[in-house]
């Protein structure tokens, strides 16, 4: 089985958008709530292996990423829908294969879908109590990665979205050109463990890892534990202070950067 080349990723990439745009909704749904609770397992993976790593923060964020991965792995490999993946499906738009209206519906409800799944796995993780591992380690490192995330600026959020998603999108472009299983996994490892060990902002990410940290602030023993001021942690700041500018962020990074200018290479007769 040969591997496509780069003018047939994108050739295949207009038929894939078709194909996500004309999903009935309650399907978009359905497999975007998935892939919320994919992306969570991963940001949850990330937050148990560093948590009490001791041998530096890059290592960390190497190993923390290379776990991550798992999340896009298990979206790619089961045809769930994924916000910013299909962020690359505006180049079906631009061959002018589908109508506009149609990848706005489409990034709606997979947006929507995303959040709702990454809200239910967090919310499970806090009923489980599985942060009070390591004697509250876990919970401290929730509560940090997401008060972290909600203190940076406008610019710096939107900047690192911008820069995530661009990785992300190559994960996806080079797994569209991959015909076996394994190299599809390789394709996806090594994009993805580069954006998480960078720190750049993943917006579905962040549906779970700053809400998790907002469910844990019911906790008052964890609360009391935190010699860091966390006031700023919650749903509204998460929304306005990251979300919005993380979406808009890897939506210029994927649909733009990446998807226009290939199209203009590729695809623009």
């Amino acid at each position: 089985m040969e591997d496509l080349r780069p003018k047939e990723i994108f050739e295949k990439l207009v038929e894939i958008g078709k194909n996500k745009m004309n999903l009935k909704i309650y399907k978009m749904l359905i497999l975007s709530f998935l892939a919320g609770i994919y992306i969570s397992i991963g940001g949850s993976l990330y937050t148990m292996i560093t948590q009490d790593i001791k041998i530096g923060t890059g290592f960390s964020q190497f190993l923390g990423g290379s776990v991550f991965s798992v999340g896009l792995i298990f979206v790619v490999l089961t045809g769930a829908e994924l916000f910013t993946g299909n962020n690359l499906i505006l180049v079906t738009i631009l061959k002018r294969e589908e109508a506009f209206f149609k990848l706005l519906k489409n990034w709606f409800f997979v947006f929507f879908g995303n959040l709702i799944g990454s809200l239910f796995y967090a919310y499970l993780i806090y009923l489980s109590k599985i942060y009070v591992y390591n004697s509250y380690s876990w919970g401290i490192k929730a509560i940090s990665i997401a008060n972290n995330k909600i203190n940076l600026s406008f610019l710096e959020a939107f900047s690192r979205g911008i820069l995530c998603n661009i990785l992300v999108c190559l994960a996806i472009l080079m797994a569209i050109g991959s015909k076996s299983y394994i190299s599809k996994i390789f394709s996806i490892y090594f994009p993805i463990m580069a954006f998480v060990a960078l720190g750049f902002e993943h917006s579905v990410a962040n549906m779970y890892f700053i809400p998790i940290g907002i469910f844990l602030k019911n906790d008052t023993y964890l609360v009391n534990l935190i010699n860091f001021n966390i006031s700023n942690l919650n749903f509204v700041n998460f929304l306005i202070k990251n979300l919005l500018p993380v979406t808009i962020g890897n939506i210029i990074g994927g649909a733009i950067i990446i998807g226009f200018l290939y199209y203009f290479v590729y695809l623009k007769d």
